[in-house]
């Protein structure tokens, strides 16, 4: 008897340690974000500044998947991530309309332009227009390098070639399937065409010396989301330290951030704030 209610006692305090194990990994697990966005953010050096200060203030430990802006948006949808910081409002509207995820608030926004080769020999420069300019680098065969990644800036892309009624295909269009740093890389190399985002290029501008040729057209537009990801989409997402680091990069103070990321450096700013704007109110 008295052997018995020893096991019972030692079993009760292995049980009692193993669910205190299981409770200290699950809130441990409770302490991790992972974030899924794109190449952008990431080359442009902005995460970098606002991601440690996050973790200071929430006590949360990020972890940044960073790849092109449907793979972000496909990640957030299996449950892979907890919050996406993305670029393709078109693809985003899609994901939010299958309830994968929720709550969309804009966060900033820059521009894409069109860089090349200083000789120009699509005779681009003098354009307004980035359908224009596409239509000429067609017509010229000139060698233009794609993304060919289903990001934010691919998608962007081949909706310039559509309104342009183009279908780019033949040598001169190559697609690199990789980031953007890597893209403008690619297009430096080869002395070719390429569409990026004003921040990416900015913050590269050491090793890439192609011009901008084309900008200020309303359709370069380039607006960053911040997205919170249905906890149905899995067992393992951390739906509400998402939802806290979608918090924080709507707050006033990573906002502030945002608008002088980049003003010392290259004497601009990389990225415009807009939390609690509307697409409308930004020509979008």
């Amino acid at each position: 008897m008295r052997t018995a209610k020893i096991a019972i006692g030692v079993l009760i305090t292995f049980l009692g340690l193993l669910f205190a194990t299981d409770g200290h990994a699950a809130d441990a697990a409770s302490r991790n974000v992972i974030l899924s966005t794109t190449t952008s953010t990431q080359d442009s050096g902005l995460l970098d500044v606002l991601v440690p200060l996050f973790e200071k203030q929430s006590g949360y430990s990020v972890k940044t998947i960073s790849v092109g802006t449907g793979q972000s948006l496909e990640l957030a949808a299996k449950g892979d991530a907890d919050v996406a910081l993305v670029h393709a409002p078109s693809l985003e509207r899609k994901y939010l309309a299958d309830g994968k995820l929720h709550n969309r608030r804009l966060v900033m926004y820059n521009d894409f332009v069109i860089i090349g080769p200083k000789d120009d020999p699509a005779i681009i420069a003098k354009l307004n227009s980035a359908g224009a300019a596409l239509k000429a680098i067609e017509r010229a065969s000139a060698p233009f390098i794609s993304r060919g990644d289903n990001s934010g800036t691919h998608n962007l892309e081949k909706s310039l070639w559509k309104a342009a009624g183009i279908q780019p295909q033949g040598s001169w269009y190559i697609e690199s399937g990789q980031s953007m740093g890597a893209t403008l890389g690619i297009a430096q190399e080869r002395n070719a065409y390429t569409v990026t985002d004003r921040g990416t290029y900015l913050a590269l501008q050491r090793r890439v010396t192609l011009p901008i040729l084309v900008e200020g057209d309303r359709t370069l537009l380039n607006i960053y989301s911040v997205l919170e990801v249905n906890p149905a989409n899995g067992p393992r997402v951390n739906a509400v330290g998402g939802k806290a680091f979608a918090d924080f990069m709507v707050s006033d103070q990573a906002q502030k951030l945002i608008k002088s990321f980049g003003v010392e450096k290259f004497g601009q700013p990389l990225f415009v704030p807009v939390a609690g704007k509307r697409e409308e109110e930004l020509g979008a």
